[in-house]
């Protein structure tokens, strides 16, 4: 299957993601007068998308703070040993904890950087000693608590035109 990147998209697909990032469970009519398009015709596209793994499914986002996970955590681990196996154990423990809400392979000091939520810190406490710190071949890990947090998005950047220029801060950049 051909591989899809944002330059082989064109506008009417940006604008059927586009939307689908604010509503998932837009109706397929309302979605095709938004962008101004055929219902048959923003269904077939719509579906081509999902069939590609461009849309990759629909969910439900979750209110964490009104659920009682208002503690977030990063632990930065560091493994002991740097072996051919060592990631794919490493990878497969991680699977088994649903505290864990994302971990990235890392370049650098560290080789993982893993984020958390808690219910309270004695939760997190538990969860590094018995969770954490159970797993094998682990060197180091640095744990930090998020005082706050700034930002949080699932939405993609896709709004804005092939090789349009944009500023940030003063710099001009061509996207």
């Amino acid at each position: 299957m051909k591989e899809y990147h944002l330059d082989n998209l064109d506008q009417i697909d940006l604008a059927i993601l586009s939307e689908m990032q604010e509503n998932g469970r837009i109706s397929n009519s309302e979605l095709a007068r938004r962008i101004s398009l055929s219902q048959p015709a923003t269904h077939t596209r719509l579906k081509r998308l999902e069939t590609l793994g461009i849309i990759k499914k629909h969910v439900s986002l979750l209110d964490r703070d009104k659920l009682g996970f208002d503690l977030i955590c990063f632990f930065h681990i560091r493994l002991q040993v740097h072996s051919k196996e060592a990631p794919d154990l490493f990878e497969a423990h991680i699977h088994t904890l649903p505290n864990i809400i994302e971990c990235h392979f890392l370049t650098g000091h560290f080789d993982y950087l893993l984020k958390a939520i808690f219910r309270s810190r004695a939760e997190l406490e538990q969860f590094e000693r018995h969770a954490i710190r159970a797993i094998p071949n682990i060197a180091q890990v640095n744990t930090s608590v998020a005082l706050s947090e700034i930002k949080s998005t699932t939405k993609l950047p896709l709004g804005r035109e092939k090789g349009e220029r944009q500023k940030v801060k003063g710099v001009e950049y061509k996207s």
